[in-house]
């Protein structure tokens, strides 16, 4: 588990950002050199093996890239705006910029953060409510990668009885059942689709907690279901322990799921992953102002330009020529117009 160290020490400037991130919970890699780039993690935090992580590499790229060391800052359990609003103004004092919100949950700190410190440029990853010139929106049809899992899913079950498992019943999370909902139902009308979410806001548990996960998996197993689709964050390392104990198929979220090193054990029944480019997207961010030439205003990332996708790496999926023939149809006709995928169930 994470360790979050409460700090009330008066200290230098040069300190304040070391306490301020312990206090957060942080890991930080900057150096005293170019501060270059920093983010701030979302709940469930960097280990997530999925939407954190995928930020994570896309700074890493960057690093490597322009030879200098960012920060990524962890979240602490529970923390409110005002704590998310200091660590973003304290990352932009200290010179990082960009300095980007990793998930929705940013959306306001990242507006404040964005009026106080108008030289630096804010990324905010999976909101775009919030305005600014300063500010970079990098957004996602979560609904049109969704629709393609449906789809796979609907092709792949044995028994017509498919899942989703939602991390926390939120509008972006709508998203991803919409999509999946319809793609399934498009291929097979009397499939029929467990659905849970397991947690409400303000309760985020759901996206950091794999026992939740775990509870609802086992769940919609015993109703039959073989294909269960999770978008939960860390809680679905849960959904995807619980599955393929089981022997079921199991479809990731936000980074192809079969890669993830610490799923290496259950990566034989990952069938695929519904991946959003969040490394392409931060990254590009960082460069923008590397150029001098910094991004503004809503970038969106769909399945035309491979914003979202759906991951072909278990060679079991490859082999399903049903299912991969049916998903590539899906994907040219969501492109062309012919089908409008829905973002709301």
């Amino acid at each position: 588990m994470r360790q979050v160290t409460k700090l009330a020490a008066a200290v230098t400037a040069t300190a304040a950002l070391a306490l301020t991130t312990a206090a957060c919970g942080g890991t930080s890699t900057s150096s005293s050199g170019d501060k270059g780039a920093a983010i701030a993690y979302d709940v469930g935090g960097r280990g997530d093996q999925s939407f954190n992580d995928a930020a994570y590499a896309g700074l890493k790229k960057a690093e490597e890239e322009f030879g200098w060391k960012g920060q990524d800052v962890e979240p602490s359990d529970g923390e409110s705006d005002a704590d998310k609003i200091s660590r973003l103004n304290e990352l932009a004092r200290q010179g990082h910029n960009p300095v980007i919100g990793v998930g929705f949950a940013y959306a306001h700190a990242v507006e404040e953060a964005a009026k106080k410190n108008p030289d630096v440029t804010f990324g905010l990853i999976d909101d775009e409510t919030v305005k600014g010139d300063n500010i970079v929106n990098m957004v996602f049809s979560e609904e049109q990668g969704s629709y393609l899992a449906g789809v796979a899913a609907a092709k792949a079950t044995e028994t017509n009885v498919i899942g989703f498992v939602g991390g926390v019943e939120v509008p972006l999370i709508k998203k991803f059942e919409a999509g999946f909902a319809q793609g399934a139902k498009d291929t097979n009308p009397d499939i029929e689709i467990k659905r849970q979410y397991l947690t409400q806001p303000p309760d985020m548990n759901g996206f950091s907690k794999p026992d939740l996960g775990k509870e609802a998996a086992r769940g919609q197993l015993d109703q039959k279901a073989d294909v269960i689709y999770h978008a939960a964050g860390l809680a679905g390392q849960g959904v995807i322990e619980a599955v393929a104990d089981r022997g079921e198929w199991v479809i990731g979220v936000d980074s192809d799921q079969y890669q993830q090193k610490t799923l290496a054990q259950y990566k034989e029944q990952i069938l695929t992953s519904m991946t959003k480019d969040v490394p392409d997207a931060v990254y590009d961010l960082i460069k923008s102002v590397e150029d001098g030439e910094p991004q503004s205003g809503v970038i969106r990332n769909n399945l035309e330009d491979d914003g979202v996708a759906l991951s072909d790496s278990n060679p079991a999926y490859q082999e399903m020529t049903e299912v991969t023939e049916a998903v590539a149809q899906a994907r040219e006709d969501i492109i062309s117009g012919k089908i409008e995928v829905k973002t709301t169930p």
